[in-house]
């Protein structure tokens, strides 16, 4: 596996993960990462997330969230802009995802932060991904 793109390796096991129905995961930390993480458990997608220190570069465990028939929160997790094709948007065309019912992840220069935090807040940046 590669790890020249910790975001795209972030997203993957966190759907290998709710493919067999684990209840956590493990991911390699890094600020991007713990950002997203932290969006995706305030808006509900995730249970929690804490960081391990394990010495080196350290691990986000990751648990996931399941409604009670057993069926994952998260339906897709789709990386949108890649290492090789950057996608940008500003606050007042950052697009909607399912009409609202889902939501993009947005690196800003004030963090981490979910497409509607951006459009409160009226800043724009690169969309990392979206998550319905």
């Amino acid at each position: 596996m590669s790890l020249s793109d910790p975001i795209a390796d972030m997203l993957t096991k966190i759907r290998n993960a709710l493919r067999i129905n684990a209840k956590q995961v493990e991911i390699k930390a890094s600020g991007i990462c713990e950002g997203i993480a932290g969006v995706l458990k305030q808006e509900g997608f995730i249970e929690d997330f804490d960081r391990i220190d394990d010495g080196n570069q350290g691990m986000l465990r990751v648990v996931l969230k399941y409604n009670p028939e057993g069926q994952p929160i998260i339906n897709e997790i789709k990386r949108t802009s890649k290492p090789g094709r950057r996608i940008y948007s500003g606050a007042g065309e950052l697009p909607h995802v399912l009409s609202g019912m889902g939501i993009l992840i947005v690196s800003t220069s004030k963090g981490v932060m979910s497409d509607k935090n951006c459009r409160q807040a009226n800043v724009g940046g690169e969309i990392l991904c979206t998550v319905s």
